[in-house]
């Protein structure tokens, strides 16, 4: 039994999705916290394209037509709680930038204060 098209093209796609990940958390452009979330994605990916009946069963049991059409759809549910978890994660960080701005110009009000003038704002400037 020889593999079809698309069980070639999702191998390929998967070793290359994981190339590409282990490239990205070498390079520290990528946390190991996300890798992981890649792993599964690119497993699960791996998975449906060489088990062609499971993907057909899976695709029955949902009432979808293609499995293609199941494909895709799995793709944009991934992609949209990838961006919500973004979203939030990006919010977070917002907030504690704003809090820690919001608490560097206090601290320095106080040490100019104590010091009776202006303090520099950045590392190497000096007043």
């Amino acid at each position: 039994m020889g593999l079809t098209k698309i069980q070639i093209v999702s191998a390929l796609g998967a070793v290359a999705l994981v190339v590409l990940v282990l490239e990205l958390v070498r390079r520290r452009k990528l946390s190991e916290e996300y890798s992981f979330v890649w792993a599964v994605a690119t497993l699960l990916m791996a998975v449906l394209g060489f088990s062609v009946p499971l993907l057909k069963s899976v695709t029955q049991s949902l009432g979808i037509l293609y499995e293609s059409s199941l494909v895709f759809a799995a793709g944009i549910l991934f992609a949209t709680v990838m961006l919500l978890h973004q979203s939030v994660k990006l919010s977070r960080l917002g907030r504690e930038q704003r809090a820690l701005v919001h608490e560097v110009a206090l601290l320095r009000s106080a040490l100019e204060d104590t010091q009776g003038g202006p303090v520099p704002h950045a590392a190497g400037e000096r007043a």
